[in-house]
């Protein structure tokens, strides 16, 4: 019996003090990694600009919704929505877990299985559209100018996100789990993991346009350390 108790101790002990060590190891990590700058010092430029839009854990890429490089609302329909407003002049992009956003409207509601499958990729992706009439620039909210080319590159990641049906179209996820009456949700393409998060597509986004961002992050606060600091 002292045996067994003791065995069951020490596997407990060893599981533990593994995941402590994984834990310490994963947030050293994102920390350090988060600070190391790409694209230093972008090259400015006059064509449009895009902002970067944090819920306080997850952010959004921000673009107007007509330019002459694409028109998104020919691709984001503004029937999905709840409100139908076709008077807004900015697009929020934000690629996640669809289990986190299907299943999941509050912190509140989050439950261990959403929380388990999400961080090992054992879930689908979705991404979450939202329109805006307007922004204003906070800590919450920062603005980039950005070149013609660099935002026909930036438009080009965020349309490979997207799964399409036979016809070509992006995929409408038909949910009442709207975040307002200006959002919805379509089908995307990549798995969430704890290596690859809504904020690390986010900082892929920005380093596909050659603009500052974090080396690696997993976590919003990577990407606005490179637009807060001095």
């Amino acid at each position: 019996m002292k045996r067994t108790f003791r065995r069951i101790f020490k596997i407990t002990v060893i599981i533990i003090g593994s995941l402590l060590v994984f834990v310490l190891l994963y947030s050293g990590s994102a920390y350090c990694f988060s600070r190391i700058t790409v694209n230093r010092n972008p090259e400015a430029g006059e064509y449009t600009t895009i902002y970067i839009l944090t819920n306080g854990v997850h952010t959004d890429i921000v673009v107007p919704v007509r330019s002459d490089v694409i028109d998104w609302s020919d691709i984001i329909k503004y029937e999905h929505t709840a409100g139908k407003d076709s008077t807004a002049d900015y697009v929020a992009f934000g690629w996640g877990d669809k289990g986190f956003y299907l299943d999941t409207p509050t912190w509140a509601d989050l439950r261990f299985p959403v929380a388990f499958r999400a961080a090992f990729a054992l879930s689908t992706s979705a991404m979450h559209v939202t329109f805006y009439r307007y922004l204003k620039e906070s800590d919450d909210c920062k603005s980039i100018r950005i070149s013609r080319e660099q935002y026909e590159k930036l438009t080009a990641y965020i349309l490979k996100s997207f799964q399409r049906n036979d016809s070509g179209n992006v995929i409408n996820i038909e949910t009442n789990a709207n975040y307002g009456t200006n959002d919805a949700f379509y089908e995307a393409i990549g798995r969430y993991n704890l290596f690859f998060t809504c904020n690390t597509w986010a900082n892929n986004a920005l380093k596909s346009c050659q603009q500052k961002a974090s080396l690696w992050t997993a976590f919003d606060t990577g990407i606005f350390y490179h637009y807060t600091k001095q």
